[in-house]
């Protein structure tokens, strides 16, 4: 993800105001977190006030500033950057590979997948190589993309029994990723993906009687077999690397006992 040159020009001071006022939090507040007083914050977010390199860190700490920003925060302050960004297939994250590759390989047959900030799927196991099964095969050309293989109307968008509403979760939560990490390429993916054209439901797509999930499932046909999965995804911990802080795990997890059948019958 990029930071405008135009937006970092304008020195830390602004940067760290649009953060704040994003998380809408007043500068007393910040000022209680950081352990630091209002006046010096309004100096600092004025260009009145260099802030150190420490307290650049704890503000972009106490505003949950993305790794890749708070980088970006440092240099408009006129320090070096904190955060390296290795590359996956760098021999110094081979240790992280090969732990990625065997929590996906130990959720078969349940579909499970790695992605990076613009959903580029890094990693996948037999489970989602199931479900893309007939996907048309320029989505399926590198860089794979969730969000295009999910909603392109050759991907896997006409075999989602509740298209619409799954639709609206997957672009919601883009929108989120953009008011948290400002990216303008993840923007042109929104944009791409959100002009898809959507057939009108299908009421026989509906269930004849309300189903008690816990969370909105993701209900997918299968080989004339419509599977349930509840989505959920993970982050690494107060990472250190820009890489391995935009990685996201994401699992789908049975939501009823036929899906789980259906998918263990595969591997026998």
């Amino acid at each position: 993800m990029t930071t405008h040159p135009s937006t970092a020009e304008k020195g830390v001071g602004p940067l760290l105001r649009a953060w704040r006022e994003q998380r809408r939090v007043s500068q007393l507040e910040l000022a209680l977190r950081a352990d630091s007083s209002a006046r010096h914050i309004s100096f600092v977010e004025t260009g009145r006030s260099r802030p150190s390199e420490e307290m650049v860190l704890r503000l972009a700490e106490h505003l949950d500033v993305p790794v890749r920003e708070r980088n970006a925060l440092l240099l408009a302050a006129g320090y070096a950057p904190r955060y390296p960004e290795t590359p996956l297939d760098d021999p110094a994250l081979g240790a992280l590979r090969e732990g990625i590759e065997r929590l996906i390989s130990g959720y078969e047959p349940y579909p499970a997948l790695v992605v990076d900030a613009l959903y580029n799927v890094v990693a996948a196991n037999r489970g989602i190589m199931t479900l893309v099964e007939g996907v048309g095969e320029s989505l399926l050309e590198p860089p794979l993309n969730a969000m295009r293989l999910a909603l392109h109307p050759q991907g896997l968008a006409p075999r989602i029994r509740n298209l619409r509403a799954w639709r609206g979760h997957l672009l919601e939560q883009m929108e989120r990723q953009i008011a948290l990490h400002r990216s303008e390429p993840l923007r042109a993916l929104y944009e791409e993906v959100a002009a898809y054209p959507v057939p009108d439901a299908d009421p026989a797509d509906e269930p004849s009687e309300p189903v008690p999930y816990f969370a909105l499932p993701l209900r997918i046909e299968h080989e004339g077999r419509t599977l349930s999965f509840i989505s959920s995804i993970s982050t690494f911990n107060t990472p250190m690397d820009v890489t391995v802080a935009e990685l996201a795990i994401e699992t789908l997890l049975p939501a009823d006992p036929a899906t789980v059948k259906y998918l263990q019958a595969l591997v026998l």
